[in-house]
């Protein structure tokens, strides 16, 4: 009893909260209720249509009695009978192609003098509302757009051998006007995925303000309730088209609903239509999607005098977003530890691209497409280059160096070979043949500016002499001028 006065009392607070405005979540954390036995009270308090002052006057019993009751008491043997099968209907209705109107054809065959249709999907909802009570989640326009792969694959057949090949099916539904898009790829990896969202906003002319995709690893790295943490990639994409990506949340089958219902519906509209056809690539198969796509956009909602094609033009489109002007380029990551002259490898191509000074020998990360490459330290991005091919040379930018380095960007191997004749042409030949033997220019101008250095410390002849020495070695580097010199041997 003292059990009941705690749940009444607690009850009589929800609905006084409530009535005040309050959120579910802000009840749920203040009453320590779950959020769904919150909404289950919320939702019969709305039903019922009653003041809040004709509530408090109940007592505990009489409140006990209008919110606890069962809801098969006071039925008709007839709506008893159906609210027994509806139990069995909820299940039956997560198979594939099971429909409502299957399931009402079921129930009449087995009772013939049962409710007609409408009454039937009106109770239905009913039940499901005092059984699991939900939020009614309205869509706006251009707001979402949900995507996911089907359960069942599809196949397409190789010309030359005549192997099977199970192939995945893509669906993506804009949240309010229902407008589906769906395609045949090989594979869920990361690429084919955002491929397939691509395609699906080009096909829509335009991009939501949200993109809600399912917790797979081509989008999601680590699911959360909270905070997922996004694949790099996948926020990369959506960074490009202006979007933000919200997964839906783990074992809430309800923040995906909109889409795995229309996975449902193409299981009926394409499936069956494809069925018994042979594809030999996925081109095939997707020209045939598009063909019963087109059809299933084009249908009138039931009951409605309108398709979702018709809602798409009329209220959707407009309040989508515009698409840029370039399609996303797919980027390669890699890692790298920044050299002392302050550049890093990309190794793809053995090209090396300058950074600021400031991050010399620091691990950084490597974005890079086909036309670019960025640098990332620590999540930011220092430094953004065009993607050059070439191996073995350097793309730099002066700004990266400090002032003591810029001079190395200033000079070319003609002023090295300039400033060594004007010494003697011991001197130039020797230099020549530096530049020449070195595999990197940089390389080549700092032995170069050392071999010339000398000449502040011994003087022009001593260099000359030093210089033709080392070319009787056949040997082109500072180490060896320098040997030269100190040891007398010039």
């Amino acid at each position: 009893m003292a059990n009941k006065t705690i749940v009444m009392s607690k009850l009589r607070r929800l609905l006084q909260l409530h009535s005040q405005g309050k959120s579910k979540l802000f009840i749920s954390k203040y009453l320590e209720l779950s959020r769904n036995t919150v909404d289950k009270y919320v939702l019969q308090y709305k039903l019922l249509d009653l003041p809040l002052e004709e509530i408090d006057k109940l007592t505990d019993t009489d409140l006990d009695k209008l919110f606890f009751v069962q809801v098969t008491d006071a039925l008709s043997p007839r709506h008893k009978v159906l609210y027994d099968f509806f139990p069995y209907m909820e299940k039956e209705l997560k198979k594939t192609g099971v429909t409502r109107q299957v399931m009402w054809k079921e129930y009449i065959l087995k009772h013939p003098d049962g409710v007609k249709r409408s009454q039937f999907n009106e109770l239905y909802n009913r039940w499901c509302k005092k059984v699991n009570p939900v939020m009614h989640i309205s869509h706006k326009a251009g707001d979402k757009l949900y995507v996911d792969y089907a359960g069942k694959t599809l196949q397409v057949t190789d010309k030359e051998s005549g192997e099977v090949i199970e192939v995945q099916f893509f669906v993506a539904i804009l949240g309010s006007s229902q407008y589906t898009y769906a395609e045949a790829t090989s594979s869920q990896a990361k690429e084919d995925f955002i491929s397939s969202v691509e395609n699906a906003l080009h096909f829509y002319g335009g991009v939501p303000a949200a993109i809600v995709p399912d917790n797979l690893k081509s989008a999601v790295i680590k699911s959360n309730r909270y905070e997922p943490t996004l694949n790099e990639t996948f926020y990369d994409f959506a960074e490009h088209y202006g979007t933000t990506i919200l997964p839906a949340r783990s074992y809430k089958p309800r923040d995906k609903s909109l889409v795995e219902g229309a996975v449902r519906i193409l299981y009926t509209r394409v499936y069956s239509t494809i069925r018994n056809k042979v594809f030999f690539s996925l081109k095939e198969i997707n020209a045939a999607i598009k063909e019963a796509l087109d059809i299933h956009n084009s249908s009138k909602f039931s009951g409605r005098p309108y398709s979702r094609k018709d809602l798409f033009s009329d209220v959707e489109k407009q309040a989508l977003l515009p698409l840029p002007e370039r399609r996303y380029e797919l980027k390669q990551q890699s890692f790298a530890t920044v050299m002392l002259n302050g550049h890093v490898l990309l190794g793809q191509d053995k090209h090396y691209y300058s950074v600021p000074y400031q991050f010399i020998r620091k691990k950084v990360k490597l974005l890079y497409s086909n036309s670019q490459v960025e640098v990332f330290y620590k999540y930011n991005r220092i430094a953004l280059h065009q993607r050059v091919k070439l191996p073995f040379s350097y793309t730099t930018i002066t700004d990266h160096f400090a002032s003591t380095h810029k001079f190395i960007t200033e000079w070319t191997p003609q002023r090295f070979i300039n400033w060594a004749e004007s010494i003697d042409e011991n001197v130039k030949e020797y230099i020549i043949r530096i530049l020449e033997k070195k595999q990197h220019p940089e390389q080549a101008y700092k032995s170069c500016m050392g071999v010339l250095s000398f000449v502040k410390k011994v003087g022009k002849e001593r260099l000359k002499n030093a210089c033709k020495r080392a070319i009787e070695y056949n040997m082109y580097n500072y180490k060896t001028v320098q040997t030269i010199l100190e040891k007398g041997l010039d």
